[in-house]
């Protein structure tokens, strides 16, 4: 990487979000909170392709800590009129994750330049993890 962060072929890295969650205790949240608690934190689209390819658990706990690592990425954590629906991770062609986002969160990118994520993201049993960067054009 050069001094002003450039990416060849990506872009300028305009920051960097990691997040860690843990299975079980995310497993136990989906029990406890059952009614409104997938609602809250994932759209239709995301509910919808929970189940392909594996255990639905270790998929939405993976889910959930990308759309962390976006939030950190982006400075603003949730709350103050920012939902956790508002990051939406959608897979490529290939199938590779990646994020849309949306209301506040488009003016927020926006103004931090950012035009394009890279999203890596895996899942044990026990812990899910992701690594989001952010760049510029």
């Amino acid at each position: 990487m050069t001094d002003n962060h450039q990416l060849s072929r990506f872009g300028n890295v305009v920051a960097h979000g990691i997040d860690v969650v843990d299975v079980a205790d995310f497993s136990r949240l989906m029990n406890e909170q059952a009614g409104g608690f997938l609602d809250r934190y994932f759209t239709l689209g995301e509910l919808a392709t929970a189940n392909e390819g594996g255990n639905r658990v270790e998929r939405l706990a993976s889910r959930f800590a990308i759309k962390e690592a976006v939030l950190k990425a982006l400075g603003t954590g949730w709350g103050d009129g920012i939902a956790f629906t508002d990051v939406e991770v959608v897979s490529q062609r290939k199938g590779a994750p990646t994020v849309a986002l949306h209301r506040r969160l488009v003016a927020i990118a926006d103004e931090q330049g950012i035009v394009r994520w890279l999203v890596s993201a895996s899942h044990t049993a026990t812990v899910a993890m992701a690594s989001v960067i952010a760049l510029s054009s």
